[in-house]
């Protein structure tokens, strides 16, 4: 009989930890975690952001960094009014050293020429999105691998790392 209640008080005591161990974990760990990804409206100075999914492999800054310029890139949803990056701009790496992301663009964005409105769009929602990132407070922007002092445009300067204060 002792060993009956010993073996019962093992498993409640098992079960108890389980339950104890379920129940203090943070709802990111057993949601899932996210990352905020900015977008600017139409009238080129309100911010929205959609939340995305990261992979259970997305465990460092740069990694995150690296798929959050990715999505940034890509846009909002399409039934989504928004300022988007030109088709075909591509996140060539980001890297992040300090509280800075250097992220490298390529494609479409290092040719097409847009107005004002638009590269302050942009930008903008690429560094709001890249500086919600723990550590991270600047983004250097380099085209094609190079620092630039300006787009085609001309309207947003790029040679000095851009801050949330930028825009």
């Amino acid at each position: 009989m002792k060993v009956l209640r010993a073996l019962v008080l093992v498993a409640l005591l098992a079960v108890a930890v389980f339950v104890g161990y379920r129940f203090s974990r943070t709802p990111t760990e057993s949601a899932g975690r996210s990352v905020a990804i900015y977008y600017v409206k139409p009238d080129s100075d309100t911010l929205g952001k959609w939340s995305v999914s990261l992979s259970p492999k997305a465990t460092d800054t740069e990694s995150v960094a690296f798929y959050a310029t990715a999505q940034v890139l890509a846009g909002p949803p399409a039934e989504t009014q928004a300022v988007r990056f030109p088709t075909g701009t591509i996140a060539r790496s980001v890297r992040v050293a300090g509280t800075t992301a250097t992220v490298d663009l390529g494609g479409a964005v290092a040719a097409k020429q847009s107005g004002s409105y638009g590269e302050s769009g942009e930008f903008k929602a690429l560094v709001w999105t890249l500086t919600a990132l723990n550590d991270v407070k600047a983004v250097q922007v380099l085209v094609d691998g190079a620092r630039v002092a300006t787009l085609p445009g001309g309207h947003i300067e790029l040679d000095e790392p851009l801050t949330r204060q930028s825009f």
